[in-house]
Order: C-alpha cells, then sequence, then structure tokens
C-alpha cells in the first residue's frame, strides 16, 4: 500500500517498520512532527524530554538496553545533545540508535543556519541524508539495521523542505524484534579514559569499514546520461537538480554523507570533463573532492547562504535563465511575523516598553516582543540564554544598572534551559529578576505538552512542576504570580521586582490563546469616544489597524475578544460586544 507522506512523518513510520520501541525528544521546527507521529503507534514508548540533552541519554539507555531507539531534534537541539552523542560514537550500541536532525537552510523558523554534517564528521558519526519521503522511510530503516551492524549510532539529516515536503511512500509491516540481551561490559559502555582510549581505537577501525561500506552501498546511486558535465549532489539539493538539470547531466547522488566514499567519487569524476558540487549551506563534499585532488565547481558558483532553488541551479550549471517568479499586476502587502490575538505575552511586553527596561530574551513566540510597535527585546541567543546574559550584563554594568534590567522566558524553556541560570544567579549573588511567561504551553512548535503542564506525551495524566516551588527550591525569596493582561497590577509587580537588591522571579501567568479551553468571548469594537491617541496601537495586535481618517478600527474576523485593548484605551472607547 502507497500512502502520501510528509518527511517527517515518514520518518516516523520507518522507524516503526524497524522495531523502535524508545523515541525521546524535544520539540523543535522543523523536527516535531516525527515524533508527534511515533505517537500514533502504540508499540513504541514516546516521550517529549525536558530538553535534548536528556532525549538523547534516554535514547542511548535504552539502546545499551537492547531495545532499538531513536531521538529527534532541529540543527540547534544537537547542539544541546552534543555531548551524550559524541560519547556514544565511542560506546557504541546494543539495540540499533538513531539520531533525527533536522537542519533549517534559509532559517524559517530558527536563529542561524548550522550544518549539522560537521557533527556526524566531528563526532565519527555515520549519517545518512534522504531526498524524499520514501527514503525518509527507507533510510531510516536501515539506518538502525546498520546501526546494529557496525556498532554505531546512525544520524539521519533531514531539512526543512524534506520534512515538510510530502511524496508517496511504500508501507510496509513492523517487525517486532525481541530485546537484546543485556550484559554487564565496562570496557564498552564505562567512559573513563582507560576505557576511552581503546574505544577510540575501534572507531577508527570502524570508519574505514564505513568507508568501504560507502564505496558500494546502494544508498549511493550514479545515474548516467552520457553527459560530458558531471553532479555530486545529496538531499534536498539533489531534488532541485533533477528539476533543474533533467538528464542533461550525469549525477552522483549520496544517500551516505558521511564518511564520504572516495573510489566512487573518483570513478564518477573521471567520467566527466566538467564536475559540480552542489550541497546546501557548507562545502562539506566540495571540500572532501578537493581534498582528493579532484577538480570541481562549488561554492564559487553556488552561494553558502539559505536554500537553493531550481532556477539557481539550471543557472550556474549550463547557463540558462529561468525566471525565479512570476510578478503579479497588484502589490502584494507584507505579512512579518506576529504575536497571535490574545496572546499572553503581549501585555508583558507593552509593561517592559513603557518602563523602558532592557530585556533579555529568550527562544519562543515571545521572540517576537522584539518587533515594532512592542520592541521591547534587546537580546536572543539560545534556550536559557536571557537569564545567564542577564546575570552577566549585571555583572559587567553594576548593580544599577540591573534594576532597569529583566530576562523574559517561556515555562517549556525554562525547564529546557533556564533552571540553571537561575541557580548561577542566586549562587553568583547577583539581583535579577526573572520573568517566566507561564502560558501552560510549549506554544512555538505546535502546543507540545511540557513538565510544567501536568500531561504526557499522549495526554495522560502526571506530576506538573511547580514553578513557584522550583525557583524558592534553589534560593528565589521573592516570586510572584502576576497576571500580564492586569496592566496596572502587573506593572507594579515589575516596578517592585526589579528595585530590589536581591533575586526574583515574576510568574507571568496565562494560558495561551490558542488552546482549545481559552474561551475568550465576542469581540471588541471602538466607540465614538475615541480621542484618535492611538495607544491602542502600541501593543501591535494584529486585529488593529488605523483607517484612512486616521481613525483606529478593530477587525472583527481576527479579533478573539481578549479585551486586553480595554485595558489600555484610556479614554473607554473600546468595549466588548457580543
Amino acid at each position: 500500500m502507497k500512502k502520501l507522506m510528509l518527511g517527517n512523518a515518514a520518518v516516523a513510520q520507518g522507524a516503526y517498520e524497524a522495531g523502535v520501541r524508545v523515541v525521546a525528544s524535544y520539540p523543535g521546527t522543523p523536527s516535531t512532527e516525527i515524533t508527534e507521529n511515533i505517537v500514533k503507534y502504540d508499540e513504541v514508548y514516546a516521550e517529549w524530554s525536558p530538553n535534548e540533552k536528556v532525549a538523547a541519554e534516554v535514547a542511548i539507555g535504552a539502546s545499551i538496553g537492547g531495545a532499538r531507539a531513536m531521538s529527534c531534534m532541529k540543527h540547534v537541539g544537537l547542539n544541546v545533545m552534543a555531548d551524550p552523542v559524541f560519547t556514544a560514537s565511542y560506546t557504541g550500541v546494543n539495540g540499533g540508535l538513531v539520531f533525527c536532525v533536522a537542519d533549517d537552510p534559509g532559517m524559517h523558523s530558527s536563529q542561524n543556519e548550522q550544518d549539522s554534517r560537521h557533527y556526524a564528521a566531528a563526532s565519527k558519526t555515520p549519517m545518512l541524508e534522504p531526498s524524499d519521503s520514501e527514503e525518509c522511510k527507507e533510510f531510516t530503516r536501515r539506518a538502525f539495521e546498520l546501526s546494529e551492524k557496525f556498532d554505531t549510532p546512525f544520524f539521519i539529516r533531514l531539512s526543512t523542505r524534506v520534512s515538510h515536503s510530502q511524496s508517496m511512500v511504500e508501507i510496509g509491516e513492523r517487525t517486532d524484534l525481541e530485546l537484546k540481551p543485556y550484559e554487564k561490559n565496562v570496557p564498552k559502555y564505562v567512559m573513563m579514559p582507560a576505557m576511552a582510549v581503546k574505544r577510540h581505537v575501534i572507531v577508527e577501525e570502524r570508519t574505514k569499514k564505513l568507508i568501504e561500506f560507502a564505496e558500494n552501498s546502494d544508498l549511493n546511486k550514479t545515474e548516467l546520461n552520457g553527459s560530458k558535465i558531471g553532479v555530486i549532489t545529496s538531499g534536498i539539493s539533489y531534488m532541485y537538480a533533477k528539476e533543474a538539470l533533467g538528464d542533461k547531466v550525469n549525477f552522483l547522488k549520496l544517500g551516505m554523507v558521511n564518511p564520504l566514499p572516495e573510489q566512487l567519487i573518483r570513478d564518477f569524476a573521471n567520467r566527466v570533463e566538467q564536475l559540480f558540487v552542489i550541497e546546501e549551506l557548507d562545502p562539506i563534499i566540495e571540500n572532501h573532492c578537493k581534498a582528493l585532488g579532484i577538480n570541481v565547481i562549488g561554492k564559487d558558483s553556488f552561494t553558502m547562504l539559505g536554500e537553493y532553488t531550481p532556477a539557481m541551479i539550471k543557472t550556474a550549471v549550463l547557463g540558462e535563465d529561468t525566471p525565479e517568479s512570476v510578478s503579479l499586476d497588484e502589490e502584494i502587502p507584507s505579512r512579518p511575523p506576529v504575536l497571535c490575538p490574545g496572546c499572553p505575552h503581549r501585555g508583558t511586553f507593552y509593561v517592559l516598553k513603557k518602563l523602558g527596561l532592557t530585556v533579555s530574551g529568550d527562544i519562543g513566540c515571545y521572540t517576537l516582543g522584539a518587533a515594532a510597535p512592542l520592541a521591547s527585546v534587546d537580546t536572543t541567543i539560545c534556550m536559557g540564554a536571557s537569564v545567564s546574559a542577564a546575570l552577566g550584563m549585571a555583572k559587567a554594568r553594576g548593580s544599577e544598572f540591573n534594576k532597569k534590567l529583566v530576562s523574559v522566558i517561556g515555562d517549556s524553556t525554562f525547564i529546557h534551559s533556564g533552571i540553571t541560570g537561575l541557580i548561577d544567579i542566586v549562587y553568583n549573588k547577583g539581583a535579577n529578576t526573572v520573568i517566566i511567561l507561564d502560558n501552560s504551553i510549549t506554544g512555538m512548535t505546535g502546543h507540545q505538552d511540557n513538565p510544567t503542564t501536568g500531561r504526557t506525551i499522549r495526554g495522560e495524566a502526571t506530576k506538573q512542576v511547580d514553578l513557584e516551588a522550583l525557583c524558592r527550591s534553589v534560593g528565589i525569596e521573592h516570586v510572584t504570580v502576576a497576571d500580564p493582561f492586569d496592566l496596572k497590577g502587573f506593572e507594579a509587580v515589575v516596578r517592585e521586582e526589579t528595585c530590589r537588591d536581591e533575586p526574583s522571579v515574576i510568574i507571568a501567568q496565562r494560558p495561551c490563546a490558542l488552546l482549545k479551553y481559552v474561551k475568550y468571548s465576542g469581540h471588541c469594537a471602538v466607540t465614538d469616544k475615541c480621542k484618535k491617541c492611538k495607544m491602542c496601537m502600541k501593543l501591535g495586535c494584529p486585529a488593529i489597524s488605523e483607517t484612512a481618517e486616521g481613525g483606529i478600527k478593530i477587525d472583527v474576523t481576527q479579533c478573539n475578544g481578549c479585551g486586553l485593548c480595554i485595558n489600555v484605551c484610556p479614554f473607554g472607547a473600546i468595549v466588548k460586544e457580543d
């Protein structure tokens, strides 16, 4: 049976067919749907872990315990889980172990462009890179088999376009495997220096065997079309190149991108007069070819920035210009990302902007607090950095600056990597104010539960982390829970806490407006009391706009009746209508 599937769903299908038993991940676009689809299979234990490092360790433990296991993350999540991944390369596996990482060329939902192939090379972990959904399924299934064959974890590298594109997939049956026997093996699994030195020898020998495998594996395919032009490529770049070049060139499609073959590439190069390497982001394959003494055309004709297009490839290889897009007579308005109508973070940022505070920001929906007109967020670095970076800023600039500084971090992000930063503030005698934006869900990646929601990935009730008690337990004596839509009350709390000479936490608690149980009623409307002061426009609510005459209007199709604008208007000119 064939089925149209997202690349991410196909990875889940491949893992299921391979007999995976344990999957642990942290949500991160564009990888989230892999684990969300795994949940559909009752035979598989799945969890949202507090962060990617924990997720990797759970999967590694399951593998050592004899089960086939998997952990999924986006590229920056791989940074978080790098520590156990590098060591797992030394220990090897018992049950097959697969790490699925989704890169984001073009930064559709990320703070950087990062090429995860570097991690595969640095950790000496083999990596497969599928080009479509069928390969997503098949490569994942194969990765588990190869993991056990070569006693190593395997990477599956995806990208946004592969993860979120659909193509036909041949659905197979699940292979139910018995748990592999577990035996205590200190030299293999206890990575103290004396053991690790010996395991490193095994890793290098394994790499030689993997290179030999890559030379003859059907994962790497040669397509000869009688052309004098050759193209070496992989992943989504292969799909773009096929669309652009068709049968006008010869192709070497690399499904295994670490380690890379040597003789296979030499033989292919000898068949052509001109050889291109087409790969998004960094010149990994190109540099490998040049190290082999092969003359290739790569980043001197292609960019290291963002995503490729068929038109770009056609121009670079064949010299044929193709329009990138079709222009329209009408001007299309831009649609920058914006906090949703009713977003609880809007009240927080409105107050912080009003008070003129410096805001150390974090990763999540609330990063949009940097956009006009709220324009509150000063920095965004990585998960948890809002807390740690603010301490550094305060230590650098002194205690008075600290009273003009706050950190903002979401509830899920705080659990992910904000707790240690808060401990750092207490331990090193900081006086920072941290605002935890508790919207009762992991919002940015599509409403996944987390340890603060009291629900597991399957919606089962579980222990709920008490943020207030947690903060007090690490030494924060001043913890206040406040509603960010109570603008006067929230402002008073912020003023009070930022004036302290000791650390404090404000839990800005109001659920995400998109949660099913959040039921605002009616919509807001502007009356003739409006003085055109435009205070409501400072909220940046997409439902509120200015008329051609300079007045204010509220779009009833976007307004959900949250009422925040009513609290802002100084003249009582906005009312709630049914």
